[in-house]
């Protein structure tokens, strides 16, 4: 699989660019192309939410490349990252001498991003006491440096990205609403990694590639064990997790052969809502721990495909692919009539009741 996505605009041109990097085709990723697809030629302010490690810089980058400011500065600033004392400094600037240790003049991040894209991740961290500044910025393009009346007007498209809850904060005082109506204009909301479980697979042998490339070593076998491995288990840090456990992996590797990373942890399957693990037998193939795992979920789900309880939200996937999982497995609802056996794949008749709303 390629280790780009192509995005068209809704209206047809200007033709297709590449996210590069992005890695996926599942139902939740493609929703999130949509909506860059049709952000991304205005210059509205794009607020990006989710867990830790979903690629939200990349999303960033996606929207700006895609936007008619591409060519022009995409400057980045983690919010969380910079001291509360500097970072009126680091987005506005200051001039020389304007507070202790102010030795030069700096130009902040907004005048550098003038005509481009600003990225400001983690954007729930800034203080209440910079909030209205930053507000203003965004109102009124306009701004002054640290010790300075002098205002300078900038031309800048804001893309903020947090994985705080915004809306409790504002409702707990802690983030100023009106900040937040002008962050949320254009709100895309990224899918864990356990939402998107069929991008797993392209998502390992991108990251293979890279880290066999990287540290020159030839590691071209994937077992099954270990793939399933990767597809079930949580993920709660998400694609930086996947991609730091394939790089140990590819270190541990012998022999051509990917080991599993997470054996260690004892997590190898795990079923979301469910905090359910189960170990592979060395013996089991990639195909089987899908069919145990599904079978076993649908039995805990009352054989329920869809809805909030079913055996989809339980695995994460959407009912349409659950389905398409069972066809391809051959499972079906068990029936104790004469001829129908345990998992009811005796008749292919019986395949209509199990996949029923």
């Amino acid at each position: 699989m390629a280790d780009y996505a192509t995005l068209t605009y809704p209206t047809g041109a200007p033709t297709e660019r590449r996210f590069e990097r992005i890695i996926g085709s599942s139902a939740a990723l493609e929703s999130v192309f949509d909506q860059v697809a049709r952000v991304a030629p205005t210059d509205s302010t794009v607020l990006i939410e989710g867990e830790t490690g979903t690629g939200k810089e990349l999303i960033a980058h996606a929207i700006h490349n895609a936007s008619q400011r591409c060519g022009r500065a995409f400057i980045k600033l983690n919010c969380a990252a910079i001291p509360l004392d500097l970072l009126e400094s680091e987005l506005f600037g200051h001039e020389k001498g304007a507070f202790t240790g102010a030795i030069a003049q700096k130009i902040g991040r907004f005048e550098m991003t003038d005509k481009g894209t600003l990225f400001l991740d983690e954007v729930g961290d800034i203080p209440s006491a910079l909030q209205p500044k930053l507000l203003r910025v965004l109102q009124e393009q306009e701004f002054e440096r640290l010790g300075s009346g002098r205002t300078h007007k900038v031309d800048v498209r804001l893309v903020a990205a947090t994985n705080r809850d915004l809306v409790g904060m504002v409702a707990r005082g802690q983030f100023r609403s009106d900040l937040y109506y002008r962050l949320n204009v254009f709100p895309i909301v990224l899918p864990a990694l356990r939402e998107r479980r069929e991008d797993i697979p392209a998502l390992v042998t991108h990251f293979l590639k890279l880290c066999s490339r990287r540290m020159g070593k030839q590691v071209e076998s994937i077992p099954p064990q270990t793939m399933a491995a990767f597809q079930w288990y949580s993920w709660p840090g998400n694609i930086r997790e996947l991609q730091n456990l394939v790089e140990r992996a590819v270190i541990l590797s012998r022999d051509g052969v990917l080991p599993n990373p997470l054996h260690k942890k004892q997590t190898e399957l795990i079923i979301p809502s469910l905090h359910h693990t189960r170990t592979l037998p060395p013996s089991m193939t990639l195909e089987d721990s899908d069919r145990a795992l599904i079978v076993e979920t649908l039995k805990q789900a009352g054989w329920i495909v869809g809805g909030p309880h079913g055996a989809a939200a339980k695995l994460g996937l959407k009912r349409t692919t659950l389905l398409g999982k069972m066809r391809s497995l051959g499972i079906s609802r068990p029936f104790h009539q004469e001829g129908i056996n345990a998992v009811g794949v005796a008749r292919q008749n019986a395949e209509r009741s199990a996949f029923g709303p």
